[in-house]
């Protein structure tokens, strides 16, 4: 089996939550396969995308540069089992480059608003801040 390469920063990724399947027990790994197979059944036609499942969450990553991101969006969000789902910018895992990325890919959604939240949970219980303080700290530079 290849390797498989972590993106580059500034690549976009799909991050998928799901809903009652971590509830299934000795199911689970049944229900989660099914759900892959709906999630690229769904996805054909759109590009080439990796996907993969860690902690929870299910990455689609791209594996081609011509992705229709928001096809991909509005085809995952009927797919049965997912709880929520949300667009992502993969960065490295540093303060200044979160922050840059998060200004960066969120201009479009920020210009002319008022009020925001940030909201970040780690998957990395290693970086230095915790989810709080990352929110708090992205949320000031923005």
């Amino acid at each position: 089996m290849a390797e498989i390469k972590p993106l580059p920063a500034g690549s976009e990724i799909l991050l998928i939550k799901t809903g009652e399947l971590a509830l299934k027990g000795l199911n689970r790994g049944t229900f989660e396969e099914i759900l892959l197979k709906n999630l690229r059944r769904r996805l054909r036609g759109l590009g080439d995308f990796r996907l993969r499942k860690a902690q929870s969450t299910i990455f689609i990553e791209p594996a081609s540069t011509d992705i229709d991101w928001e096809a991909a969006a509005a085809r995952v969000g009927q797919v049965f089992g997912i709880a929520a789902f949300s667009r992502a910018a993969v960065t490295e895992k540093d303060l200044a480059a979160i922050c840059a990325a998060a200004a960066d890919y969120l201009a479009p959604q920020l210009r002319g608003v008022k009020t925001f939240k940030v909201e970040s949970k780690r998957s990395d219980k290693t970086f230095p801040l915790t989810s709080p303080e990352l929110s708090a700290a992205v949320g000031g530079y923005l």
